[in-house]
């Protein structure tokens, strides 16, 4: 699809105006009820969906459909980044009227941090057409690890600061508490981070190592920049009410692993045989309504026996805490 720079502009600033209403409507820190979240979420979907429609009418099924596909993978790779959303939250202690404040801003520096990523994704595809391989092969093994951390008993139950991070709080030293939404403060004669902006930074540049998948799973659906950055950005934007909406539903998703681990390795086969039909191989391609086809397919089936897995677990679950609730109370009466 041929975008004008005129489209861009206009695209980007539409963008920026809907994050301004958003940050003008939760500007009062508050907690986020669920009503609240619901019906922004709602809203977010409706846009990303007018978009698309939009892309329909004046772009084509083409552009239409590799919209859509990249939207729905981003959107089901951002669900699971929401687990490590919720232990940041826990690690820094973020107030809950503050959350939403944290999760606003972390976004912007993610979704500023993947148009970069973009922007360099796109320009090297443009050079170099066998980079295709390193991302299918790059994805194949991503699943791979998905399905081994899926497996595996451990579970990350707190969150690692990573280098970046703790060099800045070595730098500017960070306040011993929350000062409301305030992001720097004078300490000591010192002027220094508070805790706010260490978890806006954590949650931002945490999203830079989810881009590392999520950017190439895309690129593998199409590679026109303008569908790569506007499915990225409609994904992230709605990322703050989601994580209000299914917070406590993330932990019954027990299979979102499996089945995002076999959406990744799809796309992984679909750029790898892309990548050999540019160098002049006669493979099969796979088309934009199969992948379409696919990953919902996936996402629902996986969605189901989360559910009926969660709902079996549930009894089990209630009936070792009675246990434990017994042997505490018989180590009392001793």
């Amino acid at each position: 699809m041929e975008v004008t720079s005129t489209l861009w502009v206009l695209t980007v600033v539409g963008l920026l105006a809907l994050v301004s209403i958003d940050f003008f409507i939760g500007r009062k820190p508050h907690d986020v009820s669920i009503k609240e979240a619901g019906i922004w979420t709602v809203v977010w979907i409706a846009l990303a969906v007018l978009f698309g429609l939009g892309l329909l009418v004046f772009g084509g099924g083409q552009p239409a459909g590799e919209f859509f596909a990249g939207y729905i993978t981003e959107k089901s790779l951002s669900v699971d980044n929401l687990f490590v959303f919720v232990l940041i939250m826990a690690k820094f202690a973020v107030p809950s009227q503050y959350q939403q404040r944290v999760l606003l801003i972390g976004v912007l520096i993610a979704l500023v941090l993947r148009a970069i990523f973009i922007a360099a994704g796109a320009a090297i595809i443009a050079s170099f057409s066998w980079v295709f391989y390193i991302f299918g092969a790059f994805l194949i093994y991503t699943a791979w690890k998905l399905v081994q951390e899926a497996r595996s008993d451990e579970e990350d139950e707190e969150f690692e600061e990573n280098k970046l991070l703790k060099a800045a709080e070595r730098r500017f030293g960070v306040a011993d508490r929350y000062h409301g939404t305030k992001l720097w403060i004078e300490q000591n004669g010192k002027r220094v981070m508070t805790p706010m902006l260490v978890v806006m930074l954590a949650i931002g540049t945490t999203d830079v190592l989810f881009a590392l998948d999520s950017i190439p799973a895309i690129f593998g659906l199409t590679q026109d920049p303008y569908i790569v950055f506007t499915a990225n950005a409609f994904a992230l934007m709605g990322l703050r009410q989601l994580y209000f909406l299914i917070g406590g539903l993330l932990r019954k998703l027990v299979h979102l692993s499996y089945g995002l681990s076999i959406i990744l390795g799809f796309i992984g086969v679909k750029l790898v045989l892309h990548a050999l039909h540019e160098s002049g191989v006669h493979v099969p391609e796979i088309s934009i309504p199969v992948s379409l086809g696919v990953i919902c397919g996936v996402l629902i089936v996986t969605t189901i026996t989360s559910l009926r897995a969660s709902r079996k677990q549930a009894p089990k679950d209630r009936a070792e805490e009675n246990r434990a609730e017994g042997t505490d109370k018989d180590s009392i009466d001793v």
